[in-house]
């Protein structure tokens, strides 16, 4: 049994797709950042960064949208979500997970957050290099997936294609969005027309790309 804590189209969002994907009996829980909801002292018990995601397992508080994707692949090997362990492809899926996390993530909390660094709005030159720095990931990943697509890893779904499509998503009201590359928007359109993110939409009331 799992609990997810999310909010709805928040970084929760691909550990939720992960939850469908496998099909494992899961509660959810939301915070509500509207009311402030991840700095409540009983939910910073659980996550004292006041965050999302953070999935419960059997007693057990874990966080970080990419390492739990990782988790819950790991413990549910007939989902399919990664390649079997100690294949050559299991090491590549492990590579893009860790990069989408460590290049996307961590740039896109610098764009939508900038009072992490003491600011109420940047500078426009810091704000285009902001923007540079994200539009060179969908450049590295559109010349990847022209070659060797249309999933990260190949002819073949995975849950880090899970991961991308939420990035993806989250550059929807960018100058330019991410599905203005042709094969980004091939594989974003892939993974919209599964059934777990029909569901997701339908359980977390969201409506935009």
């Amino acid at each position: 049994m799992y609990t997810l804590y999310y909010n709805p189209g928040a970084a929760s969002m691909v550990v939720h797709l992960a939850l469908l994907e496998i099909g494992a009996t899961h509660e959810l829980v939301l915070i509500d950042f509207d009311a402030k909801a991840q700095r409540d002292p009983k939910y910073l018990k659980l996550n004292p960064r006041g965050v999302v995601p953070t999935l419960v397992i059997d007693g057990r508080s874990l966080s970080e949208s990419a390492a739990l994707l990782m988790v819950l692949a790991d413990r549910h090997p007939e989902a399919m979500l990664a390649p079997p362990q100690g294949t050559h492809e299991r090491e590549k899926w492990q590579q893009w997970i860790v990069y989408l996390s460590n290049t996307l993530m961590s740039t896109y909390r610098l764009w939508f957050y900038p009072a992490d660094l003491g600011a109420t709005e940047y500078p426009s030159e810091l704000r285009a290099a902001l923007q540079r720095k994200i539009e060179g990931v969908w450049d590295l990943l559109e010349a990847e997936l022209s070659a060797n697509g249309p999933y990260l890893m190949g002819k073949k779904f995975s849950g880090a294609d899970l991961l991308l499509t939420m990035l993806m998503r989250w550059s929807r009201n960018m100058p330019r969005p991410a599905t203005e590359w042709p094969a980004l928007k091939r594989l974003a359109d892939l993974i919209r027309a599964r059934p777990s993110w029909r569901k997701l939409y339908e359980i977390e009331a969201l409506s935009d790309w």
